[in-house]
């Protein structure tokens, strides 16, 4: 866990190795949680909030970047633990793919030869053959929005790693929230990863609606916070995209 500033903190998540970066935001009247992890994250996501200093049952909103089950994956054991007090966020493109009405796009099996899913590592071919547990999202976005919780959360519509990827920006502490949208190395900026996006010229386009924001950190989901001239990486990283 790394204190972002006065109520955000940058969570670590350790799957099987390989570190994750859901986001943590509070006030004195709500706590918000961004992304989940996989699924079994309950017991490492309650003993990160704990160690930020928020009790667990502190939580009453969750927002998701987008479907993909390392950010959906833990979702049903914190409603099955909280209950009707929590509120769930995500963008109504990918709506569907959360509530299981539809299957995860990058893990359906369909999408796949037999040679292709025989040569992917173990723990990703679970998530093939285990789909993905159904979660109730209570309020759709669109993008745009303006969140009043934990000291104001601006919604940025950025799809192409996915339909429904949203970017988040954290008003109070001028933290950006980039979920897959990009991604870091040791406190450099990358992004789009053209591996993972569904879409890779239209979440390049994406990248350009952080112009107008005021940030001084980001939160990558995968590689964490860049915050050594972090406003200057992202304006330096629109540039390029522009020119794409």
């Amino acid at each position: 866990m790394r204190k972002l500033a006065n109520g955000a903190a940058m969570l670590d998540v350790n799957v099987n190795g390989m570190l994750i970066h859901p986001v943590l935001v509070w006030d004195e009247k709500s706590a918000v949680l961004i992304d989940t992890g996989v699924p079994g994250q309950l017991q490492n996501l309650r003993k990160e909030m704990e160690t930020a200093g928020v009790p667990f049952q502190n939580l009453t909103h969750v927002i998701l970047t987008h479907q993909d089950i390392d950010h959906i994956g833990s979702l049903p054991e914190l409603q099955d633990a909280l209950g009707e007090s929590l509120t769930v966020y995500a963008h109504e493109n990918d709506r569907p793919f959360i509530e299981g009405d539809k299957p995860l796009i990058k893990t359906d099996r369909s999408r796949l030869t037999d040679a292709e899913f025989e040569a992917l590592p173990e723990m990703a071919k679970a998530f093939y053959e285990t789909p993905a547990p159904a979660s109730k999202v209570h309020i759709p976005l669109k993008g745009g929005e303006e969140l009043e919780l934990a000291g104001g959360i601006s919604v940025i519509l950025t799809p192409g790693h996915t339909p429904g990827h949203i970017g988040l920006y954290l008003r109070k502490s001028n933290v950006l929230v980039a979920g897959d949208s990009m991604y870091s190395i040791n406190g450099v900026l990358y992004g789009p990863h053209k591996e993972t996006a569904l879409d890779l010229e239209e979440a390049e386009k994406s990248i350009q609606h952080y112009a107008i924001y005021h940030v001084e950190q980001i939160v990558c989901y995968h590689g964490g916070l860049c915050s050594e001239n972090a406003g200057e990486q992202l304006q330096k990283l629109i540039h390029q995209t522009s020119q794409a």
